[in-house]
């Protein structure tokens, strides 16, 4: 009985020396395997940094290429590429036209009048040179608007003091020597001539 005791003793100790071994063992493959996913972690957040450089150099370059495409330019620069901002230019109730702005009135005056009332705005009776601003204005109005053409010895001049060059008189004008717009008649022949003292509605013009 007693070497049997001693037998069984001896095993317990391999046991526990075992198990312990066991332990230790399974503790270092945890330990290796945490060493391991921190490594991953790490190799991860490094490779997620480079991802996110390289996405802002690709932006940054893009913005650059797309930047030098068209050169930045103004509203009044570029009237064609902002549409919308057109009217932002004048003051409320004129029209846009061009890098002007244009104002029919509701007001008859005479001539020089007309001509006053449109400078104590900063602007002049409308300087009409080209068949397409000739057009413009004719499309807007159903009246008769005073211009800014007057005959002054002989000659006929804007109140910018240019001569006159491309004209749309009618067939058969009147006599005077300030000019009109009707626009009820078609834009290549609405321009007529009276008095500068008759009082009609008026086009104002400011240049931006």
């Amino acid at each position: 009985m007693y070497i049997k005791f001693c037998r069984w003793g001896s095993e317990d100790k391999k046991d526990e020396n075992s198990s312990s071994k066991l332990t230790v063992e399974l503790g270092e493959e945890k330990a290796k395997e945490t060493k391991g996913n921190e490594r991953l972690f790490r190799y991860g957040c490094v490779f997620l940094t480079v991802l996110c450089f390289i996405f802002l150099l690709v932006i940054v370059f893009l913005s650059m290429k797309l930047g030098s495409g068209s050169p930045p330019c103004t509203v009044q620069q570029c009237p064609h590429f902002n549409p919308k901002q057109h009217e932002q230019l004048c003051a409320k109730g004129w029209i846009y036209f061009n890098k002007s702005c244009f104002f029919l009135s509701t007001l008859r005056l005479p001539w020089a009048e007309s001509q006053k009332n449109c400078s104590s705005g900063g602007g002049s009776l409308a300087v009409i040179t080209t068949q397409s601003l000739q057009s413009f204005l004719t499309s807007k109005g159903n009246l008769k608007y005073w211009i800014g053409l007057r005959h002054v010895d002989n000659s006929w001049n804007w109140v910018d003091h240019s001569q006159l060059e491309q004209s749309f008189w009618g067939k058969a004008p009147r006599d005077g020597d300030c000019a009109f717009l009707s626009s009820e008649d078609p834009a290549e022949t609405n321009w007529d001539r009276a008095s500068c003292k008759a009082s009609t509605y008026f086009i104002c013009q400011q240049q931006i």
